[in-house]
């Protein structure tokens, strides 16, 4: 039987009533009925099983378990750097960010970058869009996804690496499975990085490394490192 995913973010147990949002869902498109099972995640890795015990009115409650740690959530916390694309390329790749496992998602805005300014609408959609990812790919951790700064105003964890079609070194020269515990990849625009922005990447600590003997798409790029780093036996 489908077991439906429900998002819940101060999840306890016992008995609950969902969002409206949540409960429109279950009512409207997947028709639920009481005694239906459900589980439940508040985002921040936490989940519970648990059943719908009333549909009543716009509301569904819902019964609980106490929640457990997800083992679904990968060993390597990955922050995903991505340079603001143009059009809606953004959304597809937060969509796959979050299905791939990343933890969090920092945008900028780069020298060659085509788009200089987001507005609060469309970051409201791509944190509707990492929700949504993340409860159909069986998550239960939403990656937050952060307002676009500069490029030098990214947050870097000591691990950190960016993508470059041109660096000497490879991804498995640069990460080893099992000794990192965060990291952060950078990828850039449809434009690419200047020299001057790796210059100053490096200058801080971050590793240039290459992504095979093909030049990937802006949206391509962050897709193929996050995979790479979280899918198993990918190095």
């Amino acid at each position: 039987m489908r077991i439906h995913r429900v998002f819940l973010p101060d999840l306890r147990a016992g008995e609950r009533v969902l969002s409206a949002a949540e409960s429109k869902h279950l009512l409207q498109v997947l028709r639920v009925t009481a005694g239906t099972p459900v589980r439940a995640f508040d985002g921040a890795g936490l989940e519970a099983a648990g059943q719908v015990t009333d549909t009543s009115g716009l509301r569904v409650t819902v019964m609980l378990d106490p929640p457990e740690a997800s083992p679904v959530e990968a060993s390597l916390a990955v922050h995903a750097a991505v340079g603001v694309l143009k059009g809606d390329k953004l959304a597809d790749v937060i969509r796959q960010l979050t299905e791939l496992g990343a933890v969090n998602m920092h945008l900028f805005y780069s020298q060659h970058g085509d788009v200089n300014k987001t507005s609060p609408n469309k970051l409201e959609r791509w944190q509707r869009v990492a929700k949504e990812a993340a409860k159909q790919s069986g998550r239960s951790v939403v990656p937050c996804v952060h307002a676009p700064v500069k490029l030098k105003d990214v947050p870097l964890e000591a691990l950190s690496i960016v993508a470059h079609p041109y660096a000497k070194q490879t991804l498995a020269e640069c990460v080893t499975p099992g000794d990192a515990k965060t990291i952060t990849i950078l990828t850039g625009p449809e434009g690419g990085f200047s020299e001057a922005e790796i210059t100053a990447l490096e200058a801080r600590g971050v590793k240039s490394v290459r992504l095979g003997a093909r030049i990937l798409r802006a949206e391509t790029a962050p897709v193929a490192l996050c995979a790479a780093l979280l899918l198993p036996g990918a190095l």
